[in-house]
C-alpha cells in the first residue's frame, strides 16, 4: 500500500535536471530528470504547437504565366521556412496590431519576380526571394550566405519551373504565428520524445520482442530484449530529440518553449488567485 501511495504522489518538491546530450546547428538532444510525465509531455507539445516563428501568410499574386495554379503557388510559398530568430521578439501579433492590413511593426514584405527568357527552363527557388529586411529570409539563403558560395543552389527550395515567355511575380508578407493555429509556423521538423526505452512500464506490446529495435538509451544486455514489469515503476527520465525546420535555432525552441509554459503557469496561477479573492469577498 505504501508502494502504490509513493506511486501516486505527485513529486511537487522535485527540482528538474536538464543535461545536453548533443547540439549542433538542426538538432539538440536532452535528457531532463526529476520530473513528472505530464510536465515533460506539456514541453513536447509547446515545443511543436506554441513557439512563435515567422512564416508567409498573404500572397498577392501580379502576374502568374506558369502551369501552376496561384493557390498551389501560394501554398508552397507559405511552407518556405524563413530565418526568425532575431525578429520574432520584435514583431507584434498581427491581430495586436492597430495597422488596417500589414505593416513593418507586424509583418515582413518578400517579393518575387522572375521571367524566363531562354530555352533552358528557368527554376524559380527560394534564391529569388528579396526580403524586406535581412533578419527574415529564406533559410537557405542563410545557408548559403554562411558558406561563402555563390554558386551552389542545390540546398534552394524550387517552387516552380519557368519555360521561354514565362513571367511570375508576386508580393508577400509574413507574420508571426505558432504551429497551433497552422503547422507552417511550427518551428520543429521532428519532435522524439522517450520515456521508457526498455519498456518497463510495459505502455507498449511487442508482439515479438525479439524483433523489435532497441532504443538508442537502451540499458539492457546484448542477449536481452526487454526489462522486466515493473508495477509501481513511473517514469522519471524523459529523452528529447528536437530537430529545426531552420526558422529558430534548436536552442532557441527548447528555451521559447520554457517561457511559453511558465507564462501560461503564471497567467493560471494569477487567475486562480484572482478567483480565490473574488469568492472570499462574496462568502464575507
Amino acid at each position: 500500500y505504501n508502494e502504490y501511495k509513493s506511486y501516486l504522489r505527485m513529486p511537487y518538491a522535485n527540482q528538474p535536471t536538464i543535461k545536453i546530450l548533443e547540439l549542433t546547428d538542426e538538432i539538440i538532444k536532452f535528457v531532463i530528470e526529476k520530473t513528472d510525465l505530464s510536465v515533460a509531455n506539456s514541453l513536447r507539445r509547446v515545443f511543436i504547437a506554441e513557439v512563435c516563428t515567422l512564416a508567409i501568410d498573404w500572397v498577392q499574386i501580379q502576374q502568374n504565366t506558369s502551369c501552376l495554379i496561384d493557390e498551389f503557388l501560394a501554398h508552397r510559398m507559405g511552407l518556405i521556412p524563413l530565418t526568425s530568430d532575431e525578429i520574432v521578439d520584435q514583431l507584434q501579433n498581427f491581430r495586436d496590431c492597430s495597422c488596417m492590413d500589414y505593416c513593418r511593426d507586424c509583418s515582413v514584405e518578400l517579393t518575387l519576380d522572375v521571367r524566363c527568357n531562354d530555352e533552358v527552363p528557368r527554376h524559380v527557388t527560394t534564391r529569388d526571394l528579396i526580403s524586406s529586411n535581412l533578419k527574415c529570409i529564406p533559410v537557405t539563403s542563410k545557408v548559403r550566405d554562411h558558406d561563402n558560395d555563390t554558386d551552389n543552389n542545390q540546398d534552394d527550395i524550387l517552387i516552380c519551373k519557368l519555360r521561354r515567355g514565362q513571367h511570375l511575380k508576386m508580393k508577400l508578407y509574413a507574420r508571426k504565428g505558432f504551429g497551433k493555429e497552422h503547422t507552417k509556423w511550427s518551428p520543429c521538423a521532428a519532435q522524439g520524445f522517450e520515456y521508457d526505452p526498455d519498456n518497463a512500464l510495459r505502455h507498449t506490446t511487442y508482439p515479438v520482442p525479439s524483433e523489435w529495435p532497441k532504443s538508442d538509451y537502451s540499458e539492457l544486455e546484448e542477449e536481452q530484449n526487454q526489462a522486466s514489469y515493473e508495477v509501481f515503476g513511473k517514469p522519471e527520465r524523459f529523452w528529447f530529440n528536437v530537430e529545426s525546420v531552420g526558422s529558430l535555432k534548436p536552442e532557441n525552441i527548447v528555451l521559447s518553449g520554457l517561457q511559453v509554459l511558465k507564462k501560461k503557469l503564471t497567467d493560471l496561477q494569477i487567475y486562480f488567485t484572482n478567483e480565490v479573492a473574488k469568492e472570499a469577498l462574496y462568502i464575507s
